[in-house]
Order: C-alpha cells, then structure tokens, then sequence
C-alpha cells in the first residue's frame, strides 16, 4: 500500500465539506497516510477559524473535526533543522517545511491544495 503525506488544506477539504473535498478523496485512494506531529493542531486552527466566522455551524464544524482521527493518519516527528533548511531553500513556512520533508524522507507524495508547497514538492 502506497504512502501519501497529506497537509492540512487537503485534510480540511475533506472533513469540512470544501468545493475540493471530491479530488481530495480521489488523489487520497487507498494510501497509507501521514502527516507531521503539528497537523492536529492546523487543523484545530482551521476550525476555529470557521467557528469564528460561522458560529452558528460550530457544533457541526466541531463534529467534522473529531472526524478526522477515523482516517488513520500517523502523525510523525520531523527533523526541526531540516525543516528550516527547506524552508529557507524554498520559501515556505516552517510549518509547510514539515511536510515537504516529510514527504522526501519518505519518498512519498504529497496531497495539498496549497500552491506554493504543491510547486516545491514539484521540484523535488
């Protein structure tokens, strides 16, 4: 079974029901996911950042979050100073740094719907 880094603009697609979520799931299949250690936490901040904006949703926008320990995702430490390297390299953030090196440890590809990190995973 094949290996996939998913981010966190991929993920909340799919748990929060964006226009995306379909191509998502597609490019997803049946692979093994995993993500580094922070993508609990982008994703707590994603809903909170719709909370906010749509109150009235946060009961249901609560519930889509909690669904996400049902994908099985394994979430694994990343080496800090590598990330940095590739962020400075690439212009990334140290956060999106993460999973571009995760996904070149692993030999893995990369599910993201963020442009900037889909073109430097491009590059290789």
């Amino acid at each position: 079974m094949a290996v996939k880094v998913v981010d966190a603009s991929a993920l909340a697609a799919l748990l929060f029901g964006e226009p995306e979520a379909e191509g998502v799931a597609e490019r997803l299949g049946d692979a093994r996911l995993v993500g580094p250690a922070l993508l609990g936490f982008e994703l707590a901040n994603v809903c909170l950042a719709k909370c906010r904006r749509h109150p009235e949703r946060e009961p249901a926008l609560r519930q889509a979050f909690r669904l996400r320990t049902r994908l099985g995702i394994k979430e694994l430490t990343v080496d800090h100073e590598a990330a940095i390297d590739l962020a400075i390299g690439s212009g990334l953030t140290a956060y999106d740094a993460s999973y571009l090196w995760l996904s070149r440890q692993l030999e893995a590809e990369l599910i993201t719907l963020d442009r900037r990190l889909a073109e430097a995973a491009a590059v290789g």
